[in-house]
């Protein structure tokens, strides 16, 4: 028996400021609400990124809601959205607070802010902020994880990474953080700090100064529990697996995701290299061997690590890939919404957002800025529009596609993801099940067989924001 596996677009929505985050809400019975985070560095009046000791970045919150219309109605509709900061992650935490959703959001102005989900008069929902708290001066709030990733919803606790190196754990009393401990965990940028979901008083960290390293709250943040180096970049997405006991997921710039057992730290479950720089790993919330990779200059991967969790040392396979954006690939989650109907025919008349191609001739300079430093890189043709850097793509020949059992069941997903220069927000489906008189398994990743549900429009390269090929674009 092979496997037939396919990627569909449903809608694509121009966010109009670069987007990096997005979040379906875990909480039950608003599973159909999604968020997204944008980020934006402020241009002067010429164009210019503006030059002063604090550059001005925006952000915006966009507050979504996904109901299933029929193939030819987009199934997403906007029901907020609420100018902040630049914003460089979002996360539901996963128990509601106070009977609602409770919304965290990390911002360059190193603020850690948190949002009500509550009904509004039309029927509807809406966000309100109900705290703010500051993690520092001088300094951007670069993630933030929740304790809850279990559904525990005792002694509900944040923790934040920041862009000088320190890990910041914070307490939730009623709707307000309260700071418990700070301290510098990485040389450079802490790009990413995580709960381990079986024992949430560890914590993971990793960083610009291509250090993985573990904390135990128990016996204080003097020194760490572990330091590993096997990342040889950046280490910028770190993810405990809520379904699977001491499995922890990892990415990096060096293009690698690495599976780890908790138990031993000294060397990883598995390796694999899927391109591109990983910047977000999430585990799907039910099935605990599928990993979701956002990376960046190599657009969205499925991977199946259940071989890799039960020993093998080998790559983990690539079930499926995203391919659809244009841009840099930063934001993506899975949904809790249950998809039992078959995929929706293309609508009708509805075109395929083109991939963009670098055009032959000259380009402009642009800046290219990261959370701590500014520089010229050529990003841009002279149309104005994105030059994807050539990364060498997996090739999916490479890693065996897994064995299923006979009575393995069919998987349909919905998920979001989001791309920075183009600034657009993707809505899509996966459908994975058994293809009788197969002869191999049916991977899809090109893309070019979607529909999507409303006009993706490809938007002007006129952003000034982003970083390094090694750096997040934020």
């Amino acid at each position: 028996m092979a496997w037939k596996s396919r990627t569909r677009s449903l809608q694509v929505f121009d966010t109009e400021l670069s987007a990096d985050t997005v979040e379906w809400c875990p909480v039950p019975q608003w599973h159909h609400i999604l968020a997204c985070g944008t980020y934006q560095l402020q241009k002067g009046q010429d164009g210019a990124v503006e030059e002063s000791a604090t550059p001005n970045r925006i952000g915006r919150l966009y507050l979504f809601r996904f109901q299933q219309q029929g193939a030819l109605c987009p199934p997403l509709t906007e029901l907020q959205r609420i100018d902040t900061p630049a914003i460089l992650d979002v996360k539901w935490c996963h128990v509601p607070v106070s009977g609602q959703p409770l919304l965290g959001m990390a911002t360059a102005t190193g603020e850690l802010q948190l949002h009500l989900l509550q009904d509004t008069q039309d029927g509807l929902c809406g966000l309100d902020k109900v705290s703010s708290t500051e993690l520092g001066p001088d300094r951007l709030a670069l993630s933030l994880d929740w304790s809850t990733g279990r559904g525990d919803s005792s002694a509900i606790r944040v923790v934040s990474s920041d862009s000088k190196g320190c890990v910041n754990v914070l307490g939730l009393t009623e709707t307000s953080l309260t700071a418990l401990s700070q301290w510098k965990a990485h040389d450079f940028e802490a790009w990413i700090a995580a709960f381990s979901y079986w024992d949430t008083q560890i914590i993971y960290s990793g960083g610009d100064d291509c250090k993985l390293k573990g904390w135990d709250l128990r016996i204080g943040p003097s020194c760490p529990t572990f330091t590993s180096k096997r990342h040889s970049m950046g280490v910028c997405s770190i993810h405990s697996n809520p379904h699977r006991e001491h499995i922890l997921a990892t990415g990096s710039y060096d293009e690698h995701v690495l599976l780890w057992d908790g138990r031993n730290m000294r060397r990883p479950l598995s390796e694999s290299a899927i391109g591109g720089g990983v910047w977000r790993l999430k585990w799907h919330p039910a099935h605990d061997h599928l990993l979701l990779a956002a990376c960046m200059h190599n657009d969205f991967h499925i991977l199946h690590c259940q071989e890799a969790m039960e020993g093998s040392e080998g790559p983990c396979p690539i079930l499926a890939s995203y391919v659809l954006h244009n841009s840099l690939a930063y934001g993506a989650d899975w949904s809790r919404v249950s998809l039992d109907s078959p995929p929706p025919a293309s609508p009708q008349g509805s075109g395929e957002p083109s991939r963009l191609q670098p055009a032959v001739g000259g380009h402009l300079r642009i800046q290219y800025e990261s959370p701590t430093a500014c520089f010229d890189t050529s990003l841009e043709d002279e149309m104005g529009r994105y030059i994807p850097e050539p990364t060498p793509q997996p090739d999916p020949r490479s890693v065996a596609p897994p064995t299923p059992a006979l009575d393995s069941p069919s998987v349909s997903c919905l998920l979001a993801s989001c791309s920075f220069y183009d600034h657009m927000l993707h809505v899509w489906r996966w459908d994975w099940s058994p293809k009788e008189g197969g002869t191999e398994a049916g991977q899809d990743r090109t893309g070019q067989d979607q529909a999507t549900g409303n006009t993706a429009a490809a938007a002007e390269q006129d952003q000034d924001t982003g970083n390094t090929a090694v750096a997040a674009v934020l």
